[in-house]
């Protein structure tokens, strides 16, 4: 084949506060829910409305960034890949589950909404006089989900 493309661009609300763990080699990661709403109407004309829940991983730097600036509700553009895992239940049965490899977050939303957020307790949306940001990660993670040699790029 030429050449494939897993790419992802996601326009929602964030789910919950992200949280931000680290690898045993000290690596961040950050992971939360990300929701994306689809209005249609139904065969019989009434509007309906379905919510898509996604879940997001971030790394590095983009993971820090994530846990400190992303809260609930907050309006978030994510771009990355999709990224599938296996596994066995405690039944015996395969299970795949998917997950959005986040390279690219940026904020969206005006800063009267991050002061809206502050004023019902949670933390600002972006830091004062700094409007809606973008970042891109750094070296993406092995497959395993720990950061390797390979993964620094130096």
């Amino acid at each position: 084949m030429a050449g494939t493309v897993n790419k992802v661009i996601l326009i929602g609300r964030v789910g919950q506060d992200p949280e931000v763990r680290y690898t045993s080699s000290g690596a961040p990661v950050a992971n939360f829910s990300l929701a994306t709403d689809e209005s249609f109407k139904s065969r019989n004309g009434e509007q309906q409305q379905h919510t898509e829940w996604h879940r997001v991983v971030a790394w590095n730097k983009l993971a820090e960034i994530c846990g400190e600036y992303l809260t609930k509700g907050k309006l978030v553009y994510i771009e990355g890949s999709i990224r599938s895992r296996q596994w066995e239940d405690q039944s015996g049965n395969k299970r795949t589950s998917y997950e959005i490899l986040a390279r690219n977050m940026q904020m969206l939303g005006s800063r009267a909404d991050g002061e809206r957020a502050a004023a019902a307790g949670a933390r600002p949306a972006a830091p004062q006089g700094v409007g809606p940001e973008q970042h891109d990660t750094g070296p993406e993670p092995s497959g395993d989900g720990e950061i390797t040699d390979d993964d620094i790029p130096f």
